[in-house]
Order: C-alpha cells, then sequence, then structure tokens
C-alpha cells in the first residue's frame, strides 16, 4: 500500500500530464474545428488503455495505475482521480446553471416542450429496441439484466445529450444569448433528467429494490419545488445582504456571500446524489436560482478557469481509464458498434430537426439545433460509468457506447458551423429570437 506522501505526489505527476495531453490535443483539434472541451475528452482516451496502454503498456500503468499490484483493490490514485473530477463536475454545472438564459427559455417554452419530447421518445424507442435485442445477443449486458432492464439501459443511453458538454461548446459558439442555444440546453435538460430516470428504475430493478426508482421520482420534484419556490427567494436576498461586522474579501468576492454560495452548492449536489438522480443536476439548478448581479458575474470569472482546465479534466481521465477499444475488433461486435451509432445519431438529429422545425424554426436552426443535441460526451461517460459499477453492462458495451460517445461529440460542433457558416454567406445569423438577416451593421429580425 502507498503512503499518503507518495499518492499524493504521484498524484501532482498525473495532474500535469494530464493538462500537458490537454493542451498539445488543443493545438490538433482546433484546426478541425472542435471546442476546446472535446480535445479535454479525448485526452482521456489517449492517456487510458486504448491508447498510450497499446502504446507504452508498463509506462500507462504506472503513470495511472487503477489496482493494487495484482489484486482487485482500487489503487488511491485512481479514487484521488475520481473525486477530483466530481468536485469538476459540480461546480461546472453550477456555473452552467448560473448562466442559463431563463428569460429566453420562457419565451420560448412551448417550442422547448415539444422539441424535448421528439428528443426524447424517438431516441427512447430506438435505443429500447436495440438494447432488448442486445441482451440475447452477445456479452453485452450481465447475467443480471434482463430484456426489458436492457432495452432501458440503452434507450437512456441513446436519448442522454451532454448537457455540461454542450454548454461549453454553445459557449464557445457564441450561442449562449440565442434561441437556438437557449433551446438546445432546455432540450437536453430534459433528455437527460429522463434518462437518469430510466437508469435510476434499471439499477433499481436488478437490486429487487423497485422503491429505489419512486424514491428517485418523488425526491428530485421536491428539490426542484423547494428550489424554485423557497431558495430561490432566500438566495435572492444576496445582493442586498450586507453581514454585520463582516466586510472580509477573498479576490474581490465577500466571504460570507461566496460561503453561503459554495454550501447551497455542495448540499444541492449531495442530495440529488443521495436520492438517485445525480449530483450535476443539483448544481445546476442551485446555478439556475441564484440571482443574477454583480456577485454572480464575479464568481463565475474567478471560478471558471480552475474549474474547466483544471478539476474537469480528471473526469475524463478517469472515463478514459474504463475504455478497451481492443474489446471491438471482432466483426460482431464491429457491426454492433455501427448499429448503435447509426441508431444514436440519426434518432437524435432527426428527431430534434424534424420537431424544431415543426415548431416555426427554419431549416438552418433546426438542423444545427439536431446537430447539437448528438454532443453526448460527459453526460453519456458518467451513465457509463454508473452502469459499470453497478454491474450491468460488459467491457464491450462500455467501450462501444464511449466510442459512439467520441465519435457523436466530435461531429455534432463541425456540422454546426457548417450550416452556421452556410446561413451567414446567406446573411443570415441566429439571434435570441431566431434566425435574422444581415443588413449592413443591422440585423433584422425574420417574422416567424
Amino acid at each position: 500500500m502507498p503512503t499518503l506522501l507518495e499518492v499524493t505526489t504521484h498524484f501532482f505527476l498525473q495532474v500535469a500530464l494530464i493538462l500537458v495531453t490537454c493542451r498539445l490535443l488543443w493545438f490538433v483539434f482546433r484546426r478541425m474545428g472542435q471546442t476546446q472541451v472535446v480535445a479535454i475528452m479525448v485526452a482521456g482516451f489517449v492517456l487510458g488503455p486504448s491508447v498510450l496502454g497499446a502504446v507504452l503498456p508498463k509506462a500507462q500503468k504506472w503513470l495511472f495505475p487503477t489496482t493494487l499490484g495484482d489484486t482487485s483493490i482500487t489503487h488511491p490514485n485512481l479514487v484521488a482521480i475520481y473525486v477530483v473530477g466530481q468536485v469538476g463536475l459540480v461546480f461546472y454545472m453550477f456555473l452552467v446553471g448560473a448562466s442559463f438564459k431563463l428569460n429566453i427559455l420562457g419565451a420560448h417554452l412551448r417550442q422547448a416542450g415539444a422539441t424535448s419530447f421528439a428528443g426524447v421518445s424517438v431516441p427512447l424507442l430506438l435505443g429500447g429496441l436495440v438494447g432488448w435485442w442486445m441482451v440475447g445477443h452477445g456479452n453485452y449486458f450481465t447475467g443480471k439484466v434482463v430484456g426489458w432492464q436492457g432495452g432501458l439501459f440503452m434507450a437512456s443511453a441513446v436519448a442522454i445529450t451532454a448537457f455540461p458538454m454542450l454548454a461549453w461548446i454553445i459557449y464557445e459558439s457564441g450561442l449562449l444569448n440565442t434561441r437556438l442555444g437557449t433551446m438546445s440546453l432546455s432540450c437536453a435538460a430534459v433528455d437527460d433528467a429522463c434518462a437518469w430516470i430510466l437508469l435510476a428504475t434499471v439499477v433499481a430493478t436488478t437490486k429487487e429494490n423497485m422503491s429505489g426508482a419512486l424514491w428517485t421520482v418523488t425526491g428530485g420534484l421536491a428539490f426542484l419545488v423547494f428550489m424554485v419556490f423557497v431558495a430561490r427567494r432566500w438566495l435572492a436576498k444576496l445582493n442586498t445582504w450586507t453581514p454585520p461586522g463582516n466586510t472580509q474579501q477573498v479576490g474581490g468576492l465577500p466571504v460570507a456571500h461566496l460561503s453561503i454560495i459554495l454550501i447551497v452548492v455542495l448540499l444541492a449536489a449531495w442530495f440529488t446524489d443521495w436520492v438517485g438522480i445525480y449530483s450535476v443536476f443539483g448544481a445546476f439548478v442551485a446555478g439556475a436560482v441564484m440571482p443574477r448581479g454583480e456577485l454572480l458575474d464575479r464568481i463565475r470569472d474567478r471560478f471558471e478557469p480552475l474549474v474547466a482546465y483544471l478539476l474537469l479534466p480528471a473526469f475524463f481521465i478517469y472515463s478514459g481509464l474504463n475504455t478497451q477499444l481492443r474489446l471491438i475488433f471482432k466483426p460482431d461486435v464491429l457491426l454492433m458498434a455501427a448499429l448503435v451509432l447509426l441508431v444514436s445519431f440519426a434518432g437524435k438529429f432527426c428527431a430534434v430537426g424534424l420537431a424544431a422545425r415543426w415548431q416555426g424554426m427554419g431549416w438552418r436552426e433546426s438542423a444545427a439545433m439536431g446537430a447539437l443535441a448528438n454532443a453526448r460526451g460527459l453526460m453519456e461517460l458518467i451513465l457509463l460509468n454508473i452502469g459499470l459499477t453497478a454491474g450491468l453492462i460488459t467491457g464491450e458495451l462500455y467501450t462501444i457506447l464511449a466510442l459512439m460517445t467520441i465519435i457523436t461529440t466530435f461531429a455534432a460542433t463541425p456540422i454546426h458551423r457548417l450550416i452556421d457558416r452556410h446561413a451567414r454567406r446567406n446573411g443570415k445569423v441566429f439571434g435570441p429570437l431566431g434566425e435574422e438577416s444581415v443588413d449592413g451593421d443591422r440585423i433584422v429580425r425574420t417574422a416567424r
């Protein structure tokens, strides 16, 4: 067993190597029209057994050990990477929620609701059929999973959209204050909520405990009601509240206010994790109900670099260590991977795009929304890790879905940017109220 000092020293080396790899990949990926988060995601797989482990297996195992020697005991450094990654996820989702434009969502609530329904129902159906079929054809699920449970798991895996990943792409693409960006995030929130409920149902039923799914639904709804109608009013006082005899600040932020916000975020993450929804949703809701103003703006400015470029990459490394691409190099597994990829991409793109068009969005805007919905990266990896930890899926299915995650997420940004360039060549931009025409220096709103 390594000492605490040895674990800490090695962890510093791991973090430094992670950051160097992310930066080197970013130089390559930005020339391919990708955002930084995609480079960070791929870095996890490069440093795992799929790439580095295939080229330098001994070096990879020494740099990122997963077990203690030949035992099945989890290595302390892997635990450290996991915990740091979870902290990064929680605070990144808080920042996403703090940047969420509720006013734009309110103006397009009907369109977002209908599009979300299509973006969930069609992938759920297609993924469910594929998952049900996979249970009896190949080594994809463990023996504790029956047909309908495999169907629910695959339904959630196909229907999910990586909310944090999508938020990063939307931010870097300049879509944060547009109808396209806000509706895409809204649909992703609904998609992910449905996916987690399905996943909780599968995990609960494999343990012969259906009360777990009921607890997840009721606990999640209670949390949402409390945060929106109670906590939001309390937190609104932060912008005008002055603690008695306490003027201490750190980095330009009042310590008392900062402490309250951190406590709220951590408690929200703990509660949603406890009821089975997952901590990132609690953190997002905490950010969404925070009062807008100078205080929240300064917190976002201080936290974003630390969270996005130091803490969050640890999660992708943890996921990459569980992926082994060599497992799919069999004809039947490759065919299954192609089927999963086709169903995942086409189901999302067509369902979301056609529903958005039906709700009055232009063809370009609808197609861009369908492309963005395929950014599954972060949340898909979370789902896979839960499925693997709970003993639901095998390494083959984990690797198939991880590969699908990389490809669909990798394709989302270039397809969207291709559509955006085509729109701009025709004098159009995606604005706060939809597609708008550019007339010289003026933006003319397109009627809907």
